[in-house]
């Protein structure tokens, strides 16, 4: 900041907030020098006969910048060249962030400065816009710098989530303990700002709608309170960023309207919005999408939605179902509604006509998914040699009569009922699913089942497969898993329709577990819990060690099993066996990898499968699963790990220029 003489008849020896930290004389002799207050290294310049004082530390990463130059008023850090006005410390280079200047005061022959002046912004909104900034310009280290950022100063004045005003420009400097002090609704408030703004960001950025990095963010914000309090930014990081890459030199998505008449039953609008699905009609069908929105239970919806997705069998390979799932459960981190305009409802007082502002954007975003997918009755997979699709269909048309005959009745699960749906007759399997669904069987039941079969198809997947098969098993794995999830949000008897699907998939699977991997029995162990865990780790740091994973996931139940859990509780030698310690391990060997989509969908879809099944079997094999497939795709280069590490080291002021 520029100097302000203090001969202008103002009396400023009054502020306390500047001290003294440089002759005039020697500074404009030199024409720079450092010096340390407040905690800041600043750099001090005298050019054109004027005093500037800036943060030493360049803020992309950290290197001095008294090593720079200054020309033409522009100051520039000759590491990575990025350019700063010197005056206001504004940078010519979005990806390097503005650096922070400080008031300086000229008394006589001494400069003063203010090492803590009042920020123009809280903390909290300039990291909220920072992160609009690296979502829109798809840049990892400001996204990694404003995750960790909103972590520090959540609460202190974020407000929604969208970008502030051009006003609100600027900002505070970074440092501090990425740690937070434990607060947890500022926990909470950094995990929401953060979700929202991608969300926002990406269903009004991405022409094509409802994709691959909106649904890596739904999973991340789900793993995010399963995952070690370490690996809580790496997953937001994680999510936030393939948002960015998603929607890098994408078009803007421009959404419909909802129609003017609200008075159209719920029947209608269904019918409505699968027949304009059924003919690709995406403008059609948003329309009807958001006037159920508008005036339908949120319940209401789902239905509609996952009766789309079922109409054709396995849409795009399992995304689309999938997808949609996703997209409600983001919904569940980020409210139907926005928070600003709650907030002012609430204000206000009055009577409103219910609003879904965040429901609007995300769900009309998935669309696409359904006019554009592809349709497995139209592959020949699913018509040769056994027409399943036929199959599907039958059983389809047979729902109204099977789930009417089993109204009031209780469905007990024959003990070879998975081991059927594992077998390769297609009409057996078929026939094994309308039976049950007579007996009285819900589609939360019937989905549980053929998720635990999709869970075998992943744990059994055999390694003499070409690699590209692990996609298959997980496409069936992650389709029957949203199926479960979505009985939750509906009751609809559509959602059985899904059941048939998914289990045509588990059958079409079959040869990828021929023959099945061999899987550790349950048996004892008093090995360390934490030990087997660190094992498990050192695992993922080679290639391939598929079946060793496994065993290890195996060994850390067994040791949890063999042990009472009072005596566990009391005993330190056995500390930290419970399965979500096993968990957070796997979840920190995800966040440390370059993950891919699928093994991020993958690794979120097996914890929820360990919290859907009670059996103690079930509960290992949903674990075992993710471990063998995370062992396949791991290690990777660990390109975002280092930006995260860059990020969290100069958040915490380590000087990356001089530490090798």
């Amino acid at each position: 900041m520029t100097t302000e003489e203090a001969d202008s008849g103002t009396d400023t020896s009054t502020n306390q907030a500047f001290v003294e930290v440089a002759s005039l004389a020697d500074l404009a002799s030199e024409g720079q020098a450092v010096v340390s207050e407040g905690g800041h290294a600043i750099a001090l310049f005298h050019y054109g006969g004027e005093v500037y004082a800036v943060d030493n530390r360049c803020p992309h990463m950290g290197f001095p910048l008294t090593r720079g130059s200054i020309d033409d008023g522009v100051l520039t850090c000759h590491w990575h060249h990025a350019r700063f006005e010197l005056a206001e410390g504004d940078t010519f280079d979005i990806w390097a962030d503005d650096v922070q200047t400080f008031p300086v005061e000229v008394r006589d022959d001494a400069v003063y400065l203010d090492p803590d002046p009042e920020p123009d912004v809280p903390p909290a909104i300039r990291w909220r816009n920072r992160l609009a900034d690296g979502l829109q310009e798809n840049l990892s280290l400001v996204l990694a710098k404003s995750v960790l950022g909103l972590h520090k100063h959540a609460g202190n004045g974020s407000g929604t989530a969208s970008r502030a005003s051009s006003e609100d420009g600027g900002g505070a400097g970074t440092g501090g303990d990425i740690r937070g002090d434990g607060n947890e609704a500022e926990e909470d408030s950094a995990f929401r700002t953060t979700i929202e703004t991608a969300v926002n960001f990406g269903t009004r950025y991405r022409d094509s709608g409802w994709g691959r990095g909106l649904t890596t963010l739904g999973c991340t914000a789900s793993l995010y309170h399963q995952v070690g309090e370490r690996d809580k930014r790496r997953a937001l990081f994680m999510g936030a960023r393939d948002v960015a890459a998603d929607c890098a030199d994408e078009p803007p998505r421009f959404q419909q309207y909802a129609f003017d008449n609200r008075d159209v039953s719920k029947e209608r609008l269904k019918e409505w919005f699968r027949d304009n699905c059924e003919v690709r009609d995406a403008d059609g069908a948003e329309r009807v999408l958001l006037t159920a929105i508008a005036t339908l239970p949120r319940e209401d919806v789902a239905e509609m939605l996952f009766a789309a997705a079922t109409d054709h069998l396995y849409m795009n390979a399992s995304h689309t179902l999938d997808f949609i799932n996703t997209a409600f459960e983001t919904l569940e981190h980020v409210g139907w509604d926005s928070e600003a305009h709650s907030a002012s409802d609430r204000a206000s007082g009055e009577q409103r006509e219910p609003r879904a502002d965040h429901a609007d954007a995300v769900l009309a975003s998935t669309v696409n998914q359904l006019t554009d997918a592809t349709r497995s009755e139209e592959l020949s997979s699913w018509r040769q040699p056994v027409d399943i699709a036929d199959l599907c269909f039958d059983a389809a048309d047979r729902l109204p009569d099977l789930v009417t005959a089993g109204e009031g009745e209780t469905w007990n699960e024959p003990s070879s009922f998975v081991e059927t749906l594992l077998g390769d007759d297609p009409e057996a399997i078929i026939d094994a699913l309308t039976r049950a669904i007579a007996a009285g069987a819900s589609t939360t039941e019937l989905a549980d089942a053929v998720g635990r079969a999709a869970t075998r198809r992943v744990a059994y997947f055999a390694t003499n497969n070409e690699f590209s098969d692990w996609n298959t098993v997980h496409h069936t794995f992650t389709y029957a898993n949203a199926v479960h999830r979505a009985t939750a949000k509906t009751d609809a008897t559509e959602l059985y329709r899904g059941c048939f699907d998914g289990a045509m998939s588990v059958y079409l699977d079959r040869f990828l577990n021929s023959p099945r991997a061999p899987l550790p029995d349950p048996g004892d162990s008093d090995r360390d819990p934490v030990a087997i865990r660190a094992e498990l780790l050192d695992t993922f740091d080679e290639q391939g060690k598929v079946n060793r994973a496994a065993t290890l996931v195996s060994e850390h139940f067994d040791v949890c099993e063999s042990i009472d859990s009072q005596a566990r509780r009391a005993s330190s030698d056995v500390a930290g066996g419970d399965p979500a310690d096993l968990k957070r391990t796997l979840g920190r060997g995800l966040v440390r990898e370059d993950a891919g989509f699928h093994t991020i969908q993958n690794v979120e879809a097996a914890f929820q499968r360990f919290d859907a099944v009670d059996d103690p079997l079930e509960k290992r094999l949903a674990l075992m699963a993710p471990a063998r497939y995370m062992a396949a795709h791991f290690p990777t280069r660990r390109e975002t790990e280092q930006t995260f590490s860059i990020a969290t080291r100069l958040q915490q002021g380590e000087r990356l220029h001089e530490v090798e």
